[in-house]
């Protein structure tokens, strides 16, 4: 079994949830890198990024990915939504992400999910959110579906998504 499970998507994609249930299922460790960045930096991503911009945002973020790639096997990682924004971290999940799986969700859907989520997550782009996520899905689904080796549809049930995930792993074959 792949021994390393690391979950990329837009925000709002259900990667933090996903990636609870899904560890839940396995029995392993769950891992969310904005989690850990705001632990380790002890202040809310947004406060951050607010502070010191998006480039510093994006170093910071890379070199906690790293980190968090070199932890020892098994566990699942929900990783930020522009983590594949830099080619090193995409060079990084590919080597050392295990398991890549891109949770994938109609705009309409992220539209709706980050509406009801408002000042958690910094604005990209400082415009409305339907133009904003336009615009950032468009950017970075390629990059997403580099990545993966495995796209879900994450608006449907969780337990679902779980499932097809589970069943994607090499021992349930």
């Amino acid at each position: 079994m792949a021994a390393r499970i690391t979950l990329v998507g837009m925000r709002g994609c259900g990667k933090s949830s996903v990636g609870r249930a899904l560890a839940e299922r396995l029995g392993w460790p769950f891992v969310d890198a904005d989690r850990e960045f705001e632990l380790r930096e002890q202040q809310s991503i947004a406060a951050w990024f607010a502070q010191r911009g998006e480039a510093a945002f994006r170093a910071a973020e890379a070199e906690l990915l790293a980190e968090l790639l070199q932890r020892p096997a098994p566990w699942v990682l929900a990783t930020g939504g522009g983590v594949v924004l830099l080619p090193g971290n995409r060079q990084r999940l590919r080597a050392a992400g295990g398991l890549v799986v891109y949770l994938e969700a109609p705009q309409a859907v992220l539209e709706e999910r980050l509406a009801r989520d408002p000042g958690r997550r910094p604005s990209l782009t400082g415009r409305p959110l339907a133009e904003e996520v336009e615009s950032v899905l468009a950017q970075r689904a390629p990059l997403y579906r580099e990545v993966a080796d495995l796209s879900v549809a994450s608006d449907r049930p969780l337990a679902d998504i779980v499932a097809e995930i589970v069943a994607a792993l090499p021992s349930a074959r």
